[in-house]
């Protein structure tokens, strides 16, 4: 499995509605809210074999209140 990080700006006042339909979908780890330019932050594991944006494009990013995503890939865990 990949990890990845994936922060998600949302439309004013809709952060909490996006972080519950993120949580209901069971596609993250862990779902943090964050200070700064980003709303939300999500641990997401990627199987094997799966291509890493349609994977986040066909179970993530079609709910209604994302702005904008920030995907960042890791590599090693220390």
């Amino acid at each position: 499995m990949t990890c990845v990080f994936v922060q998600f700006r949302c439309t004013p006042g809709q952060t909490y509605s996006v972080a519950t339909a993120i949580y209901d979908r069971e596609v993250v780890s862990e779902l943090y809210s964050t200070s700064g330019e980003y709303d939300l932050i999500a641990k997401v594991y990627i199987p094997e074999g799966e291509d890493v944006g349609h994977y986040l494009s066909e179970r993530l990013f079609d709910i209604p209140g994302i702005m904008r995503t920030l995907t960042t890939m890791t590599f090693k865990a220390f």
